[in-house]
């Protein structure tokens, strides 16, 4: 049974997904061992507590720089044993140290089809405004391994989701969670937990 660690920053929507897919059993092989938040209060550690899941903070504006505050989010990994990270709704870039120790062993879910609209400063809302603003008809998600690249690591996982003529930033955002990212979130980290997926010349492979 693998360990998987959630980072968190927010809400909690991923994280809940990822809750409710282990207790149904669409998650295999592995258990929400312990959730790691940026900042203190938010609702995604009241879903932890409510599920009996160990949580940690460790606030991002106690530490001078991202250095730093990698070292302390990698000790804590290593710590808690994580055989998977997975970045839900997690708003801080860590750099190199971690994916350093945690080679493909780190995952994250972006809100469109990689690659468009990925890439620094395209998160949360924005990714959204950048679909509507350029027309297209179709968006969706992806899930991808974390490497020191942003948004640029091995695609695993990917879902479209169809754009409404009447959409806004929210509308689509809303739609792309519900249809997309609880779906293949818990999906991508199934197959990993059952050593389904497969690294071969810089991409990812399920087999």
């Amino acid at each position: 049974m693998k360990n998987i660690v959630v980072l968190v920053s927010g809400g909690g929507t991923n994280l809940q997904a990822l809750i409710d897919a282990e207790r149904s059993g669409i998650i295999k092989g592995g258990k929400i061992t312990c959730v790691i938040s940026s900042k203190e209060g938010v609702y995604a550690l009241e879903r932890a507590s409510k599920n009996g899941i160990k949580s940690r903070v460790i606030p991002r504006k106690e530490y001078p720089d991202i250095a730093s505050y990698t070292k302390a989010v990698t000790d804590a990994l290593i710590a808690e044993k994580a055989d998977l990270v997975v970045y839900a709704g997690f708003m801080t870039i860590l750099d190199e140290q971690v994916t350093k120790a945690f080679p493909y062993k780190m995952m994250n879910v972006h809100p469109a089809l990689i690659p468009s609209f990925c890439g620094k400063g395209f998160y949360g809302l924005h990714v959204h405004e950048a679909a509507l603003a350029a027309g297209v008809k179709l968006s969706g998600a992806t899930v991808h391994f974390v490497t020191e690249v942003c948004d640029g690591g091995p695609i695993i996982l990917q879902k479209a989701v169809p754009v409404e003529n009447d959409d806004t930033p929210e509308t689509l955002q809303k739609r792309i969670m519900e249809q997309a990212e609880w779906k293949i979130l818990p999906e991508a980290v199934s197959l990993f937990c059952q050593d389904r997926i497969e690294i071969r010349d810089g991409k990812a492979y399920v087999k």
